[in-house]
């Protein structure tokens, strides 16, 4: 083993037993549980060049030493190995996300289930509308002059809204209306239809045309204007678990930028659905998030990503186990969404 080998071993070593310990790594520890094969001696001079470099600091003078977001960098682009999820941890993945009834549960458990997996504070954004296609639209009849419009997207979210008609219709009527939206906005995404919508009214009898005309307008606000994007996050009591050298010793600035939605939107906006995206402590756009990291990945059905997932928590954190149970239930939140 070279010496730059070693040293990239002792670094590895110390991120590992800070992250499970949360004390500060002395090489004599290193030694002892590390097959290393050199002196305490040695692994000392190599912490010191470590540190030098960057990629140690030392937080009290009598203490080991902790890893510095440059040090977490490296140990994340070269070092760490991603850690597989066990058989029951799968299945428990499976089996929670399965039961779901409706998209909000199935965002609600998949929150509250990578929390509890990874012990950090977890963050699910609901799918885009800006991202989703029109998989159907219902037509109830609540009235012979009110109608309730269910949208429903290929991602499971659910828009109704109730719409009054000019005049008394029929079930012919109503049986009519709802081919004619179906046929023209069914299979579109969501950002295509303002410009399919007010040629609704051509599609259907001229007797209906202004009962089109009521359905199109509340089609537009449905399809258009609702087009706020949502979190949810769950685990936050999971921040309490730092130590002192977390967050810079205040938590106050990390708990100010999770009340943010505009915030926590943007750690999604450069996510990709085939891997993992983390940022370390200064990496982060936000001053407030700079003493945490960030692992998120996007998601959806096959291969189209209609939003993101992801954990933040303290820059010591276990990143393999971390990136691995975040990229599972990935995956597996975008085949329930296929299957929805």
């Amino acid at each position: 083993m070279s010496l730059d080998d070693r040293k990239l071993e002792v670094l590895r070593a110390i991120v590992e037993d800070y992250v499970s310990t949360q004390e500060p790594v002395g090489s004599r520890a290193l030694v002892e549980r590390h097959n290393l094969r050199v002196s305490p001696a040695t692994v000392r001079n190599d912490m010191a060049v470590l540190e030098e470099e960057g990629y140690l600091r030392q937080p009290h003078t009598s203490a080991g030493r902790v890893p510095t977001d440059k040090g977490y960098r490296l140990f994340v682009d070269k070092l760490s190995r991603i850690k597989p999820l066990t058989p029951a941890e799968r299945r428990a993945i499976e089996r929670f996300l399965v039961g779901a009834v409706d998209l909000d549960d199935v965002v609600h458990r998949t929150v509250r289930l990578l929390a509890q997996l990874t012990r950090q504070v977890a963050i699910v954004q609901y799918p885009s509308l800006s991202r989703s296609k029109v998989r159907h639209l219902e037509l109830i009849s609540i009235s012979t002059t009110r109608l309730m419009v269910v949208m429903i997207t290929d991602t499971g979210r659910v828009e109704q809204r109730l719409v009054d008609v000019p005049a008394p219709l029929g079930a012919d009527d109503v049986v009519e209306l709802r081919a004619a939206m179906n046929e023209a906005l069914v299979g579109r995404w969501l950002t295509d239809t303002p410009t399919v919508v007010p040629g609704l009214h051509d599609q259907v009898r001229p007797e209906l045309s202004g009962a089109m005309a009521s359905l199109s307008t509340v089609l537009l606000e449905t399809l258009v204007e609702r087009g706020e994007e949502r979190v949810t996050i769950a685990g936050t009591a999971n921040l309490a678990r730092a130590n002192m050298l977390d967050f810079a010793g205040s938590l106050r600035p990390v708990l100010e930028a999770l009340e943010e939605e505009v915030i926590i939107l943007k750690l999604f906006g450069q996510v990709r659905q085939t891997s993992a995206h983390v940022r370390i402590g200064d990496e982060n756009e936000f001053e407030d998030l700079r003493t945490t990291s960030v692992v998120a990945t996007g998601y959806g059905p096959r291969d189209t990503m209609v939003g993101g997932l992801g954990v933040l928590g303290p820059t010591r954190m276990d990143y393999p186990g971390t990136i691995a149970t975040v990229r599972a239930v990935a995956r597996y939140l975008g085949d329930v969404l296929e299957g929805s």
